[in-house]
């Protein structure tokens, strides 16, 4: 019977643990949806959702580092307009505690962003507090 009771604890721990991961990749890729949603949309109020104030972005650009202030950069160039022609994806998620990481693949016609960020659980909600990304050129590639 201790042997049952035991087993029975074990199984109901496990399984209270996995289900909390659950819940916060959910939550995660929820903050992640925020940021593919609002740019696919064209929708910034969207977007801010995703990112804490201070996330930085960064890249190379013509063989340079470049840097600057994520909110400054996306309120510059995501204006309202017609629906972006482009799929979004989440490739993976990867939690530890309050902080994880993710990778995203978000594809046009002609290139693809491949975006890394950085998240922390701040005030029991998930941001981005760094986007880093890589543009991949694509020749005669079409989104179908």
């Amino acid at each position: 019977m201790r042997k049952q009771i035991l087993v029975l604890i074990t199984f109901l721990s496990f399984t209270a643990v996995i289900s909390a991961q659950n819940s916060e990749y959910q939550k995660i890729e929820q903050t992640l949806s925020y940021y593919l949603d609002g740019g696919t949309n064209r929708e910034l109020e969207t977007v801010k959702k995703a990112f804490h104030p201070n996330a930085m972005m960064s890249g190379i650009q013509q063989g340079k580092f470049w840097e600057t202030n994520a909110m400054e950069f996306f309120t510059k160039v995501i204006k309202p307009g017609p629906k972006q022609n482009r799929k979004t994806r989440i490739a993976y998620i990867n939690v530890t505690g309050d902080i994880a990481n993710a990778r995203l693949e978000i594809e046009y016609p002609t290139f693809m962003f491949i975006d890394y960020m950085s998240l922390l659980k701040i005030d029991g909600e998930w941001k981005i507090v760094g986007k880093i990304y890589h543009r991949k050129s694509f020749e005669n590639k079409s989104i179908k």
